[in-house]
């Protein structure tokens, strides 16, 4: 038996950048991309889900030794709550009470953190519900209400020990019985989980005790901790769900175990949670939290600029600038894990015909693209989040289609027999203003082969919707990872039913190397594996990643020890104050 493997470990010298936020001084120099090779520990850039196994450190090599017994686990020093940096850095002399308003540019459709899939959900969720593990700001899985875990030398049998003393937002303790609850009920496909080929590896789970859980694999799974730090993995009590109203229950009610509480979910307006005072770690400090929904980035600066909010993204360089000079007011940019991609899910003609799919990889500049939706505010991917470029990413330039060639999209279109070009319907999300930004261009460009593009406006509620039923047609699309390959790939793109092939794609050979990228935990071996997925998964262009975008976070001095999370998820607040 061994706890916590050491190739879990790896790297955290690389994503200390993670961590670190950049005070924009010169808007002009603010937000130029992701700091050099040679500034991030020789290993590259990282963003928000910077690779967790990016580089090697001194401690990789004991990877490759046979354990002796139970082996310690290699935990960020300090990672408990009470002596760590569980969600933040500890506040030297914290003041209590206050009210913080933050600027929220989207807005969930609900609140519930088994299915609702949408990330705008998990940037507020992520304080009131909690799994067994948490993604450190250095992208490593670390116990969270877990305060243990031991891993079998097969890697089949993960045995985690609790926390003691944990309550629910009713006072109720938390015990295995509702972690076992809890993640049996979101791994069981009847019960309608976006989430729950994320837990396929899962064989059983068992409670033997009252703070001990045992997870048994039905074969080795190298991301099954940092699995357990995602968006599904909260806790909740046990039989929460025989109530038949519990999905429409989380918009009024929380019952987790974070440090904050729900206390008002007004559609349109905001999302308000107060302190959880029965919270069995340190903090939080502040008494409320209000999430005011904001229309537009122009709204945002507005309200920055009059203090009526203390925290708010930025989504232009122009923004920032306006904002230059500001009294009490930093703005500072942090790299990013998100991706801004068009997909193009086979529900509707011509995409279903790979040629077609190549022909409008082919005719996109997609750097004209990032620049006129993220000017300055971006970098260029190939077929990977930008932080997970330098690790795990085909080269750039070895990615097919990277680059525009108008004479190779029209001989594809020839190809498909769509040589004088087709009528699409591109689907954009209302109050995703990037989006209406990247279509203007995306029109223009696909144009010029003949394509003619109308755009489409939905609201979030309804895209998701035809999300999860494999009907978003041509969409742009919004999203971002942890930094782990399987967990941006593999429910994504696998095939049905150990994925939720969202796109229709149906890739015998993509989907076998995703499952022989799960299975095994050597690193060298893994990248080659993601390699050859990607350069698969470019050729056929199912997805065409456009940009990464770099975030840009405004906080007024009031709000004290706030760190934006790598995750872009509002983690920070629980260790935040006000100082005045």
């Amino acid at each position: 038996m061994r706890r916590y493997p050491t190739r879990l470990a790896i790297v955290l010298a690389v994503l200390l950048a993670i961590a670190a936020c950049s005070p924009v001084e010169d808007p002009d120099t603010a937000a130029e991309g992701e700091p050099d090779a040679d500034e991030a520990a020789g290993e590259g850039p990282d963003t928000d889900d910077a690779d967790t196994d990016d580089a090697e450190t001194d401690d990789a090599d004991t990877d490759d030794a046979e354990p002796d017994g139970d082996e310690e686990v290699p935990v960020e020093e300090g990672a408990s709550a009470g002596e760590s940096d569980l969600y933040g850095p500890p506040p030297e002399d914290p003041q209590e009470g206050g009210t913080v308003t933050v600027g929220a540019l989207n807005e969930p459709p609900s609140l519930d953190p088994f299915h609702e899939g949408a990330d705008a959900r998990s940037e507020y969720s992520v304080l009131m519900y909690q799994g067994l593990m948490y993604e450190s700001s250095h992208g490593v899985p670390v116990p969270l209400l877990a305060e243990d875990v031991e891993i079998s030398d097969d890697e089949l049998t993960y045995t985690f020990e609790l926390r003691e003393g944990v309550e629910f937002h009713d006072g109720s303790p938390m015990t295995s019985a509702d972690v076992q609850y809890s993640y049996d009920y979101i791994r069981d496909p009847d019960n309608g989980s976006p989430g729950a080929q994320d837990f396929a590896a899962i064989d059983t789970i068992e409670a033997p005790d009252e703070h001990t859980v045992v997870m048994e694999l039905s074969e080795p799974n190298s991301a099954l901790l940092m699995t357990l730090t995602n968006k599904f993995g909260a806790v909740v009590p046990e039989d929460y769900f025989d109530s038949e109203t519990a999905e429409q229950d989380f918009n009024t009610a929380s019952v987790g175990t974070g440090p904050y509480q729900l206390e008002d979910f007004s559609p349109n307006e905001s999302i308000s949670l107060s302190r959880h005072e029965g919270y069995w770690g340190d903090g939080p400090y502040i008494d409320e939290l209000v999430f005011e929904f904001i229309p537009d980035a122009s709204a945002m600066v507005v309200a920055l600029e009059n203090a009526r909010i203390d925290l708010g993204e930025l989504p232009q360089i122009t923004d920032i600038e306006q904002l230059e000079g500001t009294p009490g007011l930093e703005v500072a940019t942090f790299p990013s894990l998100n991706q801004k991609a068009i997909d193009l899910v086979a529900n509707v003609e011509p995409l279903d015909e790979e040629p077609v799919r190549q022909a409008i990889a082919a005719a996109l500049d997609k750097e004209e693209v990032a620049q006129a939706a993220a000017p300055e505010l971006h970098q260029e991917i190939g077929m990977i989040v930008g932080g997970m470029q330098e690790t795990w990413g085909l080269p750039l330039d070895e990615v097919p289609y990277q680059g525009q060639d108008l004479e190779t999209a029209e001989e594809l279109l020839a190809e498909a027999g769509y040589e004088d070009g087709f009528e699409i319907d591109l689907r954009t999300i209302q109050d995703f203003d990037w989006m209406d930004a990247a279509a203007v261009v995306i029109t223009q460009q696909l144009a010029e082969v003949g394509i003619d593009v109308s755009t489409e406006t939905v609201d979030l509620g309804t895209w998701i919707d035809a999300w999860n039923n494999q009907a978003a047609g041509f969409t742009l699309n919004d999203w971002g990872t942890q930094p782990d390959p399987s967990l941006l790939y593999f429910r994504h793109f696998s095939q049905e039913p150990q994925g939720a092939d969202f796109r229709l794609w149906d890739h015998d050979e993509a989907s076998q190397l995703l499952a022989d990228g799960i299975a095994t935990s050597d690193q060298e071996e893994r990248v080659e594996i993601y390699h050859e997925f990607q350069s698969v998964m470019a050729e056929s262009a199912p997805t065409i990643p456009l940009y990464s975008p770099q975030a840009a976070i405004a906080t007024h001095d009031r709000l004290a020890n706030y760190v934006h999370h790598p995750s872009g998820w509002y983690f920070g607040l629980a260790t935040a104050y006000v100082d005045e």
